[in-house]
């Protein structure tokens, strides 16, 4: 198991600590978040996105995902949306990441539309994204919050650069146990998202443990090399507990519920 953390929860912090971060922590990826307000963003220069690689590269640290904010789904034309995913796979192709990070963002469209859309794009993102090296995952996430959803959109598209990220509180909010979101995923898996929250009522982030998440049983599906990433949703919930003190134990207990069992 190859571990990693978002930018998320670590909002605005500079590049040079969040690689020290990871590299102190013994974290062997990062998913960047990719917003105006963070260091990387498809807005940056030429200049400041070789930057960002020399940082990663001295830590030993890869980028895992650049972790944007495209809505495959949304209602509107498509143009707006596709010139919006090429600046993400070129930033991630830039910066050395393997992955881009879509939301569905169908809304209360009916699910047939926002599939067909969805898939639609994706699809003519695809050959672009295959040139860059990068692959477009689509995460279980708001209107397609189970992994079945996600699965129907990226099996209809058919194409390797197009893939899934499971966030696994999604899914297990969405009612589907994590044998069965595996199961519809695991065709099109990019990597895992885990976290840990209070309780269904309250997402507020937690340590890795301490809340109601499934992740034993979530990481028990999964091959011994697969990447997990800790989303520590921090910029959404400023009371939360800082992430860099949590860091350290939280890697541990990955660890040990993603051990061979005995």
């Amino acid at each position: 198991m190859k571990l990693a953390f978002s930018t998320l929860g670590v909002p605005g912090l500079p590049i040079t600590e969040v690689v020290r971060l990871a590299a102190e922590h013994g974290y062997q990826g990062v998913e960047l978040r990719a917003h105006p307000e963070e260091p990387v963003h498809p807005g940056i220069s030429q200049a400041e996105r070789a930057a960002v690689v020399d940082e990663f590269k001295r830590g030993g640290v890869e980028v895992l995902t650049v972790a944007g904010y495209v809505r495959a789904a949304a209602e509107g034309d498509d143009e707006p949306v596709l010139e919006e995913l090429a600046g993400l796979v070129k930033l991630a192709h830039d910066v050395g990441a393997r992955n881009v990070r879509v939301f569905p963002g169908g809304g209360d469209q009916d699910p047939a539309t926002a599939d067909a859309t969805a898939a639609r794009r994706l699809a003519a993102a695809a050959p672009y994204a295959a040139d860059m090296g990068v692959r477009i995952l689509l995460e279980t996430h708001d209107s397609h919050r189970a992994g079945a959803a996600v699965a129907r959109v990226v099996g209809t598209v058919g194409h390797g650069s197009i893939g899934a990220l499971w966030d696994i509180m999604h899914t297990w909010l969405s009612g589907e146990e994590p044998v069965a979101s595996h199961a519809v995923l695991a065709p099109h898996l990019g990597y895992v998202q885990v976290k840990d929250i209070a309780s269904t009522e309250d997402i507020t982030p937690v340590a890795l443990g301490a809340g109601v998440l499934p992740l034993r049983e979530c990481l028990d599906t999964l091959d011994a090399d697969s990447w997990v990433c800790w989303e520590y949703e921090k910029r959404w919930h400023p009371q939360a507990a800082e992430l860099p003190e949590l860091l350290g134990a939280g890697r541990a207990h990955l660890l040990r519920l993603g051990a061979p069992k005995q």
